[in-house]
């Protein structure tokens, strides 16, 4: 069964989705995420085990990303083979039966109509096995605040990439503490800075995403 879990995730790290995929091109033929997520279901390997295959693909990607020997192109094609894995476990998930680390809640604030950085990072965490809620671009306060009421316990991501929206930002943060002072908040994007953090009250922030997936793995209730 390790074997499953050990293919998935090298077909993940390398990006490999399925079989008639031409990229990467020394896997050219070869079984891709897809094809073997379908086959170990079928021998009876554990859809949480599938999962853990897609824990440690992602996992690796994302710190060669953070050491600059991964572009974001690897980032895309890695998510697409994570994606076909979780296709496959999709049912297992929604029914419970295997369960995420917890709730990560994301969105570009108001205002802010840039999504590449909070989909680079959702795409991470989604593979560090949390369940990502994207609310999207351009969120105002009022919806940051409806989903943290419908997802209890949860952790909340901010970006903005312009710094006309950083005081959006701010604004949905010191909402957000005000209600929910325990709660956690994580902020990031271009201008974001370690003492603008500070300033508005959240709690981290990070220009590496696989930094993100350690920080929640350190704070999941």
């Amino acid at each position: 069964m390790q074997e499953y879990v050990e293919r998935i995730a090298m077909c993940i790290a390398r990006g490999k989705v399925y079989r008639a995929a031409p990229y990467p091109p020394d896997m050219k033929g070869q079984d891709g995420a897809d094809e073997i997520a379908a086959e170990a279901l079928k021998n009876g390997v554990q859809p949480v085990e599938l999962l853990q295959g897609c824990m440690l693909g992602m996992d690796k990607v994302g710190k060669e990303f953070s050491e600059n020997r991964a572009a974001v192109t690897n980032l895309v094609v890695s998510a697409a083979a994570m994606n076909a894995v979780l296709k496959h476990i999709k049912p297992f998930l929604e029914s419970g039966e295997v369960k995420r680390k917890g709730t990560f809640v994301i969105g570009s604030v108001s205002g802010d109509l840039h999504d590449i950085g909070k989909n680079l990072v959702a795409m991470i965490v989604t593979g560090g096995g949390f369940e990502v809620i994207d609310l999207g671009v351009d969120v105002p306060t009022s919806k940051f605040m409806e989903a943290i009421a419908q997802h209890p316990g949860c952790i909340v991501g901010l970006s903005a990439l312009l710094t006309i929206t950083m005081p959006s930002m701010e604004k949905s943060v010191r909402a957000i503490k005000e209600t929910h002072p325990n709660l956690k908040v994580m902020i990031g994007g271009a201008p974001v800075t370690p003492e603008f953090c500070t300033r508005i009250g959240a709690d981290f922030t990070s220009h590496n995403p696989h930094e993100a997936v350690e920080y929640l793995n350190r704070n999941v209730a």
